[in-house]
């Protein structure tokens, strides 16, 4: 009997766009949504460049920083002719079609003029993060059978050098900022572009696009084979649901800012759907709250794709600012309206609600210049639309958000589903939850809650994992993550299955969202609940740099210590309140009961966290075992 003929019950049939729901025992089980695109059934990533020159080669389609600070519009023929140029050097090079291209860099435009000259050179390239040890390094070139590396400094120049004699298969090292892109435009100068024409003409869908290895937060990273068809399923239909975020609806054109890395599936996909979609693309290497603000204030883009953390440090340091200038109380009061204010909002726009009422909507109009606009002018003025991925932003960030007039778009995908899985569908969004199937998928929940995927973007499988293919459950591929749908399709991630503690009581809990709701807190960098065969369910909590400075400013401490610090009564009562906030979404068995907190951050550097910035728990608990005992110890 197949999977289908024991389903119960399906759902009415859905409106266009709507999800299929499919229900068993009650409740929602599956949600899909059909595609609202063909996929292609030819040509590769490698053709978009020379699609939009053809098209339209006046438009602008990116534009690069300079080192003087400008931003240059790069046309879209402008941006075909380099491409060609590098592509002819990496064939020059003799790099052979299916050879594989590591690129180890922050986000720049170098960094994308790579990868799509790789792809008109039919090559298959492989991020690795700019963070990455020396031995992740190797492991990523080696494993990838790597023949070239292209790196951005020196230092990453000497890290690979330094294990040169465990890669006999890679021919060449390129460090950007020495001028790799100028050397390769002139090696293959002499070359005609029909090798690059051929090359291209030899891709299909269903040909490996890219290697990304996963962060690997319990073992060694695993390289994610991703098929051109994958990135076309992806990024055509999610362009297609979110026009109005990809397309401009008024005179100002679309255009974003990526921050995120490129090493990252999130940020790939950005980088290729905005050339795609045509919708200018511009870079920022940092996300360092300075460096990001003024890069944001240069390029003011129309929309962001962003990480919980860059929505919450923006709206910490709005705070922060408030509070320093003595309007804490102020802020606070204009945050619970917004929030307020967005939640009648999304209400109204879904049906279920009659708007802000009319002291709403004068108590926001007050503060509009005083505390939204603020927060607008941080994400560069222009920003109305967002799209969060990573994890879970929060009900009360995505409605605080909404309130000050950036609705942000919540989304759910790993690397093996190139990106978005899930997004929340425009016009008919819904606080809390990571939105619908993207159209031309389908989304499951297994008997044990664990979320079931099926659609064109699902990898090939996992390199050098020869006869394995897709892990499949009854031909859905399994995320590993706790999740559910509710009623309308629309699904709430709660988890992950290999995370969930068991504590001595037999109560299961979720950490994830204990501990995104406690980092949300601007004294909090990270926190990791803890509990499993334990009486109760405890935390470590480290500190924000940033928030933990202005705290001791506004605390007259700035002589303390960390070590004395992490004792302070009143560092550890604000603590407490975002421990309380976050206890008030579960139930008492659930709930955090003591924490630590820690002198020092978790950081990658010290093998605590993934270059997605995921907690290695293992490695933490191993490091910080003394620290966990006297959580239990203080309860005896």
């Amino acid at each position: 009997m197949t999977s289908s003929q024991k389903l119960s019950a399906v759902g009415p049939p859905a409106a266009p766009g709507d999800p299929q729901t499919v229900r068993e025992g009650g409740r929602v089980v599956q949600a899909a949504v059909p595609p609202l695109v063909p996929a292609p059934r030819q040509g590769s990533l490698g053709d978009i460049p020379y699609s939009n020159a053809a098209e339209a080669p006046g438009e602008v389609l990116l534009s690069r920083k300079e080192a003087n600070g400008v931003w240059r519009d790069v046309t879209a023929a402008e941006f075909c002719q380099e491409v060609t140029a590098v592509a002819k050097g990496l064939i020059a090079a003799g790099l052979k079609a299916g050879d594989r291209l590591a690129i180890m860099a922050r986000t720049s435009y170098a960094w994308t003029l790579l990868d799509f000259a790789g792809w008109a050179a039919g090559l298959v390239t492989v991020p690795i993060y700019p963070t990455s040890s020396a031995s992740q390094t190797a492991w990523i070139l080696a494993d990838s059978g790597a023949a070239a590396c292209a790196v951005e400094n020196v230092e990453q120049s000497r890290l690979v050098s330094g294990r040169r004699a465990e890669l006999p298969g890679l021919r060449h090292l390129w460090q950007i900022d020495a001028g790799a892109i100028g050397q390769l435009t002139v090696d293959g100068r002499s070359l005609p572009d029909a090798l690059v024409t051929s090359r291209r003409q030899s891709m299909s869908p269903d040909t490996v696009a890219t290697l990304i290895y996963t962060s690997g937060t319990t073992g060694r990273p695993k390289g994610c084979v991703l098929t051109h068809g994958n990135f076309f399923a992806e990024v055509d239909n999610a362009t297609e649901l979110l026009h109005p975020v990809f397309r401009s609806v008024s005179t100002e054109p679309a255009s974003t800012l990526l921050f995120l890395p490129l090493s990252h599936v999130f940020g790939r996909m950005v980088a290729v759907g905005c050339l795609r979609a045509r919708v200018r693309l511009g870079h920022a290497p940092s996300i360092a709250t300075e460096d990001l603000l003024a890069d944001l204030a240069g390029f003011r883009p129309t929309f962001l794709l962003a990480i919980p953390y860059v929505l919450e440090k923006v709206y910490n340091t709005g705070r922060a600012t408030a509070e320093k200038l003595g309007r804490a109380s102020s802020f606070d009061r204009a945050a619970r309206i917004a929030q307020r204010y967005g939640e009648a909002t999304v209400a109204r726009q879904v049906g279920t609600g009659p708007g802000p009422s009319l002291g709403l909507r004068l108590a926001h109009a007050l503060y509009d210049p005083l505390v939204y606009r603020r927060i607008r002018a941080a994400l560069g003025g222009k920003v109305r639309y967002a799209i969060c991925g990573g994890s879970p932003l929060g009900k009360r960030l995505a409605a605080f958000y909404a309130g000050a007039g950036v609705m942000v778009f919540e989304g759910y995908g790993l690397t093996e589903t190139t990106a978005a899985a899930t997004v929340t569908p425009p016009l008919r969004p819904r606080l809390g939850t990571v939105g619908w199937p993207l159209p031309g998928t389908a989304v499951r929940i297994a008997a044990d809650g664990e979320v079931l995927l099926r659609g064109g973007q699902v990898f090939a499988g996992y390199w050098n994992d020869e006869g394995a293919g897709v892990p499949q459950i009854g031909g859905w591929f399994p995320t590993g993550d706790i999740g559910r749908l509710d009623e309308d399709g629309y699904l709430t991630i709660t988890g992950r299955k290999k995370e969930i503690l068991i504590t001595a009581g037999g109560k299961n809990v979720a950490p994830a969202p204990l501990e995104d709701r406690v980092r949300a807190h601007p004294l909090v960098g990270q926190c990791m609940v803890v509990g499993d065969n334990r009486p109760f369910v405890g935390a470590l909590i480290t500190l924000e740099a940033d928030g933990l400075t202005h705290w001791q400013r506004m605390h007259r401490k700035e002589e303390l210590r960390p070590s004395e610090l992490v004792a302070d009564p009143e560092l550890l009562a604000d603590l407490q309140k975002a421990v309380d906030e976050a206890n008030s979404t579960v139930s008492q068995p659930e709930s955090i009961r003591q924490f630590s907190v820690l002198p020092v951050d978790f950081t990658e550097e010290a093998g605590h966290l993934t270059p997605s910035l995921k907690l290695k728990r293992a490695a933490i608990a191993r490091d910080f075992a003394p620290q966990i005992e006297e959580l239990y110890r203080r309860r005896r």
